[in-house]
C-alpha cells in the first residue's frame, strides 16, 4: 500500500510541475530590438551630447517590462519606457552619450535588463570624438 501512495504522489507532482513548466513557456514577453548597434561616426568633443533611439517591438504573448539598464560608465545615460508594453506594441530606448573630455574612440555597452525572454539585451553606441581645439 505504501508503495502505491508513493507512485500516486509521483505521479501527481510530475502532472503539476508538468503543468507549471507549460504555463510559464506560454506567455512570455519579447523585446526584438530593430537595431543593437549605433555608430555616431566623428562627433567634436565640444558639440554637446549626443543621441540615439533604438526602436523595439514586444513580440512576446505578455507585458514587457523593462526593469533596469546597466552603463559602463556615467558618460552614458539611457531611457527607457517605465510602463509596461502590450504585446505587439512598440518602443524606444534613448542613449545618450557625452563627449565632453573624452577624445579617441569609444565604444559603449548598455545592458537593458526585462522580462523578455532573453532577459537581457545588449545595446552598443560607438564613434569617434574629434578634440576641442584649444
Amino acid at each position: 500500500m505504501k508503495i502505491k501512495n508513493v507512485l500516486i504522489a509521483a505521479l501527481v507532482a510530475t502532472s503539476f510541475f508538468s503543468g507549471m513548466a507549460y504555463a510559464a513557456g506560454k506567455d512570455k514577453a519579447g523585446i526584438k530590438m530593430e537595431e543593437s548597434v549605433h555608430d555616431f561616426g566623428i562627433i567634436k568633443e565640444d558639440g554637446g551630447p549626443v543621441s540615439h533611439e533604438f526602436q523595439f517591438v514586444n513580440d512576446g504573448d505578455a507585458n514587457l517590462v523593462i526593469f533596469g539598464a546597466q552603463v559602463e560608465c556615467g558618460c552614458t545615460t539611457p531611457e527607457f519606457p517605465r510602463q509596461p508594453i502590450a504585446p505587439g506594441k512598440k518602443g524606444k530606448i534613448k542613449v545618450t552619450y557625452n563627449p565632453l573630455g573624452r577624445p579617441g574612440s569609444f565604444d559603449k555597452v548598455v545592458t537593458i535588463k526585462s522580462n523578455g525572454k532573453s532577459g537581457k539585451v545588449r545595446l552598443k553606441v560607438k564613434g569617434r570624438v574629434m578634440p576641442k581645439k584649444d
